[in-house]
């Protein structure tokens, strides 16, 4: 039995940056990250990168420092879950500034 080639791809095959759109006013917790105890941040390179690898919404950039796009984070906490280092933690939406 042979093997079919497969033509179509779907949204979940490519996922991009807040698939589901600006997150709005729903959000009840936002991640922090603390960049002192960020490992990709402490050795100046893309070490670990969980919370990249991980995010359901690709908000998290695989950059150092490691930024996060609030405009489409969902508030999920995946990344707080995966966070080798306890970087990020996720913090009440009433208890951040709006500026940020």
């Amino acid at each position: 039995m042979g093997t079919r080639a497969c033509g179509h791809v779907s949204a979940m095959a490519s996922p991009s940056k807040g698939e589901a759109g600006l997150t709005g006013q729903w959000r009840v917790e936002r991640p922090v990250i603390e960049h002192e105890k960020c490992l990709a941040a402490q050795a100046g390179k893309p070490v670990c990168m969980q919370c990249w690898l991980y995010c359901p919404e690709a908000v998290v950039t695989k950059t150092v420092p490691v930024m996060i796009d609030l405009d489409f984070c969902k508030g999920c906490g995946i990344c707080a879950a995966v966070c080798r280092g306890s970087a990020i933690t996720m913090v009440p939406e009433r208890e951040c500034d709006t500026d940020e």
